[in-house]
Order: structure tokens, then sequence, then C-alpha cells
């Protein structure tokens, strides 16, 4: 179990607005390609389709082609945009694009995209060396110095179990042995090794015995709501911050989140919005940005 860089929590929580973007933007803020570099693969009634659409079309269809060795990726890709351009010229024919329904969500992808891209670029030009040390150093403070613990432990039903174990242990029982045997935890097959933690890593109850034992001491049984344990403190030591390096894709999403939802909420003030589905002082509320947005998940 454990601990993640303070700044995992954080940017999980960012506005739904700025989920992940499309392969589409990423072309948007790109240098142009030569004609070298982005060679047509087919035609279909004439039109063209390039290596840069095989491109776009696989970030589009993602999780699909995870098991494809890339050379049966390729091909399906292109076999589905060849398919997509025979159907979507019949849905031409067919004046599709003149219904009111196709309109609707064409519009919606298009401020979609202009959503996207736009917010692409605030959080590319907010990931500056600077911020990102900034917000490094700053997540470091809240950790270092923290104590965690590296403890083992024996789950079971009933305090009269747990009082059994602890009647074993005393009696010289190797606690990892005990705990495969015994414990019902999913960590029992590792000897109920629950790796360091901090205090608010686990419930308060399992915390408050697990940090006052010194290292080597066992427990008497601990209620918790999961059952009773038997505890072995392992190890005590200060939590140190990993490495810059380590975390450092963690705090560019984080930045770039957190700029983009800044931007979203500074807009939004700038803007009239009218919700004609609440009342006047329910709608006013609503129209403005929510602190909640930016606010951390419970801890579990």
């Amino acid at each position: 179990m454990t601990a993640s860089f303070p700044v995992t929590q954080r940017f999980r929580s960012a506005s739904a607005l700025v989920g992940s973007l499309a392969l589409a933007l990423s072309l948007a803020f790109a240098g142009p390609l030569r004609a070298a570099d982005d060679p047509v693969l087919a035609k279909v009634n004439g039109a063209e389709i390039k290596k840069s659409d095989v491109a776009m079309a696989e970030e589009e269809l993602g999780p699909s082609l995870a098991q494809m060795d890339p050379a049966t990726k390729d091909e399906n890709v292109l076999s589905f945009l060849i398919d997509m351009k025979i159907v979507s010229k019949a849905a031409e024919d067919k004046k599709i694009a003149d219904s009111d329904e196709f309109k609707k969500r064409l519009a919606f992808a298009r401020n979609r995209l202009l959503m996207d891209s736009l917010l692409a670029g605030e959080g590319k030009a907010a990931t500056t060396p600077d911020a990102m040390k900034k917000v490094y150093e700053e997540a470091s403070k809240q950790i270092s110095g923290e104590q965690e613990v590296r403890a083992r432990h024996i789950l079971v039903e009933t305090e009269d179990e747990a009082k059994a174990v602890k009647a074993e242990l005393e009696k010289g029982a190797d606690f990892a042995e005990l705990a495969k045997k015994k414990s019902k935890d999913p960590g029992s097959a590792d000897g109920g090794d629950l790796g360091f933690f901090t205090k608010e890593q686990m419930v308060p109850e399992f915390s408050a015995v697990a940090f006052s034992l010194e290292p080597g001491k066992i427990s008497d049984p601990v209620k918790s709501q999961f059952g009773w344990h038997i505890i072995k403190v392992e190890e005590k030591r200060n939590r140190k911050a990993p490495d810059f390096e380590q975390v450092k894709a963690q705090i560019e999403q984080y930045v770039t989140r957190k700029a983009q939802a800044e931007y979203v909420a500074k807009l939004r003030t700038e803007a009239k919005v009218e919700r004609l589905d609440q009342p006047a002082a329910d709608a006013s509320k609503d129209s403005k940005p929510s602190d909640s947005k930016m606010a951390p998940p419970a801890k579990k």
C-alpha cells in the first residue's frame, strides 16, 4: 500500500470538461506534414485516405486495437476508414446530413473539438519547468518528515479467533506463515505484508495501534469495520518525497488540468448563464464556478 505523491489526488478531481483529448487536437498544434511524411494509402471513389488519417483513427478507436500487432492494427484501421468513406457517401446520398438530429450532433462535436483545442493550448502553455518545479516543491513539503510504518497483519472474523492467533504467535509461530494460513485479507499470500503506509491511509483503529507499536512488537486483537486484526510492526521511518523524475508525468498532468479548469472557471464568470430548469436562486448559484470541482476525493 505505497503512498501516492500528494499531487496525484489533486489532479484526479479536475473538471470533467478537461478530459482526454483526441489525437485530432494534437495534430492541430503540430507543424504541417510534408507529402512524403503523409503518403496516400488508399482512394475511395477518388477521396484520399492518408497515413495521418490512419494515425488519428487509431487514437480514436483506442482500446479495441490494443491487443493487435502493428501490421494487423494498421490493416484493420485502413479497412475501417475505407468502409467509413463508403458508408458516409451513402449517408450523404440519403440526405442524412440534412436531418435535425444530425445537425445537433454535428454542432455538439464541433463545440467539443473547439473547446478541447483551446484547452489543449492553455494546458500546454501552463506546463513550464518553473511551474512544475513549484508544484513538486510544495507537494514535497507536505510529506517530508511524515512518519510511515511498515506492518503485517492477520485478519479474522471474531475476537476469539484473534486471541487464538495471538496465543500461537506467543508460542513462537512465524507471523508471515500464520498470516498465509489464517488471514482472510487478500494480502495474506504475502504473509500479511501491508508495505509502508501513513496514518491517513488506514482506518483510525488500525493506525492508532500500528503507530504506537515499536518495531518487532505484536498487538493485542484490534477491531475495525473489516474484522479483528493482529498487527506486527516491521519498521518505522520518516517519509521522503520521490525524485522529481519519478513523478514528473503526474505533475505535468496536474498542472495541465489545473490550468484548464481555472481557465474554464474564468470564462464562466464572464459569461451570462441562464438556467431555466431551476428556481432563480438556485440557477444564480449554479451559474458560478464551483470550488468543489477542484476538491480532492474523500479518502477511503
